[in-house]
Protein backbone atom coordinates (compact mmCIF):
# COMPACT_ATOMS: atom_id res chain seq x y z
CA UNK A 1 0.00 0.00 0.00
CA UNK A 2 2.80 2.44 0.92
CA UNK A 3 4.59 1.56 -2.26
CA UNK A 4 1.62 2.77 -4.29
CA UNK A 5 1.32 5.98 -2.25
CA UNK A 6 4.97 6.93 -2.68
CA UNK A 7 4.90 6.22 -6.39
CA UNK A 8 2.10 8.70 -7.06
CA UNK A 9 3.83 12.05 -7.87
CA UNK A 10 0.90 14.17 -6.65
CA UNK A 11 0.89 12.46 -3.25
CA UNK A 12 4.65 12.97 -3.02
CA UNK A 13 4.14 16.71 -3.58
CA UNK A 14 1.39 16.84 -0.96
CA UNK A 15 3.48 14.94 1.58
CA UNK A 16 6.46 17.24 0.95
CA UNK A 17 4.23 20.33 1.26
CA UNK A 18 2.79 18.94 4.48
CA UNK A 19 6.30 18.45 5.90
CA UNK A 20 7.29 22.01 4.95
CA UNK A 21 4.17 23.43 6.61
CA UNK A 22 4.83 21.37 9.73
CA UNK A 23 8.43 22.60 9.95
CA UNK A 24 7.34 26.20 9.40
CA UNK A 25 4.73 25.93 12.16
CA UNK A 26 7.31 24.44 14.53
CA UNK A 27 9.70 27.30 13.72
CA UNK A 28 7.00 29.90 14.39
CA UNK A 29 6.01 28.28 17.69
CA UNK A 30 9.67 28.22 18.78
CA UNK A 31 10.11 31.89 17.82
CA UNK A 32 6.96 32.86 19.74
CA UNK A 33 8.06 30.92 22.83
CA UNK A 34 11.50 32.59 22.69
CA UNK A 35 9.89 36.05 22.48
CA UNK A 36 7.54 35.20 25.34
CA UNK A 37 10.44 33.97 27.46
CA UNK A 38 12.36 37.20 26.79
CA UNK A 39 9.31 39.31 27.68
CA UNK A 40 8.80 37.39 30.94
CA UNK A 41 12.48 37.83 31.85
CA UNK A 42 12.25 41.56 31.19
CA UNK A 43 9.08 41.80 33.28
CA UNK A 44 10.81 39.97 36.13
CA UNK A 45 13.81 42.29 35.91
CA UNK A 46 11.57 45.35 35.97
CA UNK A 47 9.50 43.98 38.83
CA UNK A 48 12.60 43.07 40.79
CA UNK A 49 14.10 46.51 40.27
CA UNK A 50 10.90 48.19 41.42
CA UNK A 51 10.58 45.87 44.42
CA UNK A 52 14.19 46.46 45.42
CA UNK A 53 13.75 50.20 45.07
CA UNK A 54 10.61 50.09 47.17
CA UNK A 55 12.32 48.06 49.89
CA UNK A 56 15.35 50.33 50.01
CA UNK A 57 13.25 53.49 50.11
CA UNK A 58 10.85 52.10 52.70
CA UNK A 59 13.68 50.90 54.95
CA UNK A 60 15.59 54.16 54.77
CA UNK A 61 12.48 56.29 54.74
CA UNK A 62 11.04 54.71 57.88
CA UNK A 63 13.81 56.21 60.02
CA UNK A 64 12.74 59.69 58.90
CA UNK A 65 9.14 59.18 59.96
CA UNK A 66 9.98 58.47 63.58
CA UNK A 67 8.87 61.33 65.74
CA UNK A 68 10.94 62.52 68.61
CA UNK A 69 8.97 61.80 71.72
CA UNK A 70 8.99 64.59 74.26
CA UNK A 71 11.39 63.91 77.11
CA UNK A 72 10.01 63.67 80.58
CA UNK A 73 12.31 64.89 83.31
CA UNK A 74 12.42 62.57 86.27
CA UNK A 75 12.68 65.28 88.92
CA UNK A 76 9.72 67.46 88.03
CA UNK A 77 7.69 65.22 85.61
CA UNK A 78 7.55 68.04 83.07
CA UNK A 79 7.55 67.51 79.34
CA UNK A 80 10.49 69.09 77.51
CA UNK A 81 9.52 70.16 73.99
CA UNK A 82 12.28 72.71 73.51
CA UNK A 83 14.71 73.07 70.60
CA UNK A 84 17.11 70.53 72.12
CA UNK A 85 14.80 67.71 70.92
CA UNK A 86 15.76 68.36 67.25
CA UNK A 87 19.07 67.00 65.98
CA UNK A 88 20.21 67.85 62.43
CA UNK A 89 21.03 64.88 60.19
CA UNK A 90 24.65 63.76 60.22
CA UNK A 91 26.98 63.94 57.25
CA UNK A 92 26.92 60.15 56.77
CA UNK A 93 23.14 60.02 56.72
CA UNK A 94 23.09 62.79 54.10
CA UNK A 95 25.48 60.78 51.92
CA UNK A 96 23.30 57.69 52.41
CA UNK A 97 20.20 59.60 51.39
CA UNK A 98 21.90 60.89 48.24
CA UNK A 99 23.13 57.40 47.34
CA UNK A 100 19.65 55.97 47.80
CA UNK A 101 18.09 58.69 45.67
CA UNK A 102 20.69 58.17 42.90
CA UNK A 103 20.21 54.39 43.01
CA UNK A 104 16.46 54.89 42.80
CA UNK A 105 16.82 57.14 39.77
CA UNK A 106 19.14 54.66 38.05
CA UNK A 107 16.85 51.68 38.76
CA UNK A 108 13.79 53.57 37.60
CA UNK A 109 15.62 54.59 34.42
CA UNK A 110 16.53 50.95 33.73
CA UNK A 111 12.96 49.89 34.44
CA UNK A 112 11.66 52.61 32.11
CA UNK A 113 13.96 51.45 29.30
CA UNK A 114 12.97 47.81 29.74
CA UNK A 115 9.29 48.72 29.82
CA UNK A 116 9.62 50.82 26.67
CA UNK A 117 11.46 47.97 24.95
CA UNK A 118 8.76 45.50 26.00
CA UNK A 119 5.97 47.76 24.77
CA UNK A 120 7.68 48.38 21.43
CA UNK A 121 8.22 44.63 20.95
CA UNK A 122 4.59 44.01 21.82
CA UNK A 123 3.42 46.71 19.40
CA UNK A 124 5.69 45.34 16.67
CA UNK A 125 4.39 41.81 17.27
CA UNK A 126 0.82 43.12 17.13
CA UNK A 127 1.51 44.88 13.81
CA UNK A 128 3.10 41.74 12.37
CA UNK A 129 0.03 39.67 13.21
Amino acid sequence: MELLETQDPEKKKLIAASQRHKQELEREVKAMSDKTEKAVKNALIIGGALALTYLVVSQLGSSKKKKNKPKVSVASNEVDTGPAAYAPPSFISQIGERLVSQATVILLDIAKDKLAEYLSNRKQKHEDS
